[in-house]
């Protein structure tokens, strides 16, 4: 199942009670923002095997994508409208 706490997606077994599930993820993040202070939390995953809860955390990528447009290399989200016309007009030779 999947929820959102503390602006974090979070995918977790169902077997968890909500009151558990916070708990584990708050101390996650209390945990997280101690070591990486400066990384972004793309989400949390808790689930339970046997006796155990896994709790696995996952950063964001700070890879974005470029793209080139008439010479101009830029995310997508920051062409003019006529770049990202171009863009979308472009035909895919395979």
């Amino acid at each position: 199942m999947q929820t959102t706490i503390n602006n974090i997606i979070v995918k977790y077994d169902e077997q968890l009670q909500p009151e558990e599930l916070n708990m584990y993820v708050e101390d996650e993040l209390k945990h997280w923002n101690e070591k990486y202070p400066s990384k972004e939390i793309a989400y949390i995953s808790v689930n339970i095997e046997g006796d155990e809860v896994i709790i696995k955390t996952v950063e964001r990528s700070p890879i974005t994508r470029l793209r080139r447009i008439s010479g101009y290399l830029s995310e997508i989200d920051r062409f003019n409208d006529a770049k990202q016309a171009e863009l979308h007009d472009r035909v895919v030779h395979a």
